[in-house]
């Protein structure tokens, strides 16, 4: 699994929304955006994370950075978790793993001692060129949303 690093190019990538429309990284090209990958919705790390980016949508309004989460989950299922827990940020689907894949956000990880494949919760920040200016593995959900928004000023 290779991991994106500052200054790498991001991979670009087609998925649908919770509406079923196509959503690409180039359509954000001359945008700073947040792409964030969780494992499952409603799950409770998951909404944790989800409504904290919720909660400084606004305040990524204002910086001119637009916000993405893609999970595995379908679209029926983020519409569903968008509703629930009022959401108001895009999410997108990537059944396959492949945009996770190709970001270094799908792989092997250690639970409990059990060792399984899955989402490994990464964030990415990449600038209006479509380059890596940070990347966040193994993140921890509660307070990440402060963490990365911090980081646009830094």
């Amino acid at each position: 699994m290779a991991k994106l690093a500052a200054g790498d190019r991001a991979p670009d990538f087609a998925l649908a929304d919770e509406d079923g429309s196509k959503v690409s990284l180039s359509d954000y090209a001359g945008r700073r955006v947040v792409v964030y990958f969780y494992p499952r919705d409603d799950t409770p790390g998951c909404t944790i994370e989800a409504r904290q980016f919720t909660a400084l949508s606004d305040a990524f309004t204002a910086a001119k950075v637009d916000v993405l989460g893609i999970s595995p989950d379908d679209a029926d299922s983020h519409r569903r978790f968008r509703e629930r827990h009022e959401l108001a940020i895009r999410l997108l689907s990537d059944p396959d793993h492949q945009v996770m894949e190709a970001y270094g956000a799908w792989g092997e990880k250690t639970r409990y001692g059990r060792t399984s494949l899955g989402v490994i919760r990464s964030t990415f920040l990449i600038g209006p060129g479509g380059e890596v200016e940070r990347s966040w593995y193994n993140v921890r959900a509660d307070g990440h949303a402060a963490r990365v928004f911090a980081a646009l000023e830094a």
